[in-house]
């Protein structure tokens, strides 16, 4: 199985994909200055018994050394449902700061809720920065701009730094279409708009997701272009009008299950990643609140 992959041009992006959780993290380098950003990084967890690792995030940091780079940025698209973020941890390693869509408080106050969390500090404290719609900044000598991408979630941002776009939960591979837009926050409408925006950046513009599901078992992949998408997205063939995309997209997501780890992952990455403060005993704890997400589609294993 392809795990990592490397495209070149300004920047040059590395793509590392995760099987447990079918998420590409990224590491955008600007070779002239051998500073990077880091993108979407995953700390390992595993259901079933609990336990928590970083061999992820330590797989970025050992690219990192490896090229010689210097980590300027965490970056966070938005607040993920499948799977943790590791950006606390990074922040430790290399004293990057981190930063994700300033919207993230709409979505801390919704979890917040969900949690009965009445004290937690919705107001994103918990990252370096809070980029806004045509927030620019830098990777090196290469700038980087922020386009609003809502519709998969109240807070999704797209990072576009030179030639490359990331828009994780917006599009995916043509092949597989475009995200849900039925979580907590979501909006299909908003994600049609979110869509044509991305669509309207130069033709040749490298776009990098944030999942592969591999439709057909073939091998993950995680690049394509705006020329491509527009041409071969399967949802976008098929539903070319915001009024059919939004029926697929919702007769789609009436169907579909919850990602098994949303209630885990929301209370994490809502704190930018950090973990529950351990309790008296020295351990930390997760809360799993019970019906709090009515109407969701059970799998297919329910009988």
């Amino acid at each position: 199985m392809q795990t990592y992959a490397e495209s070149t041009g300004n920047p040059v992006v590395a793509g590392f994909f995760d099987p447990r959780t079918s998420s590409i993290q990224y590491v955008v380098s600007d070779l002239a200055t051998k500073r990077c950003a880091i993108i979407d990084p995953v700390l390992d967890f595993d259901e079933k018994s609990g336990a928590t690792a970083t061999q992820n995030a330590d797989e970025l940091l050992a690219y990192v050394e490896r090229q010689g780079l210097e980590v300027q940025w965490i970056l966070d698209t938005h607040p993920h449902a499948d799977h943790f973020s590791s950006a606390r941890y990074l922040k430790e390693k290399t004293g990057a700061p981190t930063a994700i869509g300033a919207y993230v408080t709409q979505v801390q106050a919704l979890w917040k809720d969900i949690y009965n969390w009445p004290d937690f500090p919705d107001d994103g404290r918990q990252w370096d920065h809070l980029f806004v719609e045509g927030d620019t900044f830098h990777v090196g000598e290469i700038e980087g701009r922020i386009m609003f991408s809502p519709g998969h979630t109240k807070a999704s941002i797209t990072y576009v730094i030179g030639d490359a776009a990331f828009v994780h939960d917006t599009l995916f591979q043509p092949d597989g279409g475009t995200a849900r837009a039925d979580f907590p926050g979501g909006n299909a409408h908003k994600l049609w708009d979110s869509i044509q925006a991305i669509l309207a950046l130069p033709d040749d513009t490298r776009l990098f997701t944030g999942h592969d599901y591999m439709p057909g078992d073939r091998e993950p992949e995680w690049e394509s272009t705006v020329s491509v998408q527009r041409e071969t997205n399967i949802h976008l063939q098929d539903s070319p009008t915001a009024e059919s995309f939004i029926a697929l997209r919702n007769e789609r997501d009436a169907k579909l299950p919850m990602p098994k780890l949303i209630l885990h992952a929301l209370q994490v990455n809502i704190r930018g990643g950090d973990l529950p403060e351990p309790e008296d005993n020295g351990r930390r704890y997760l809360k799993i609140p019970l019906d709090a997400l009515p109407g969701a589609a059970w799998d297919e294993a329910r009988s």
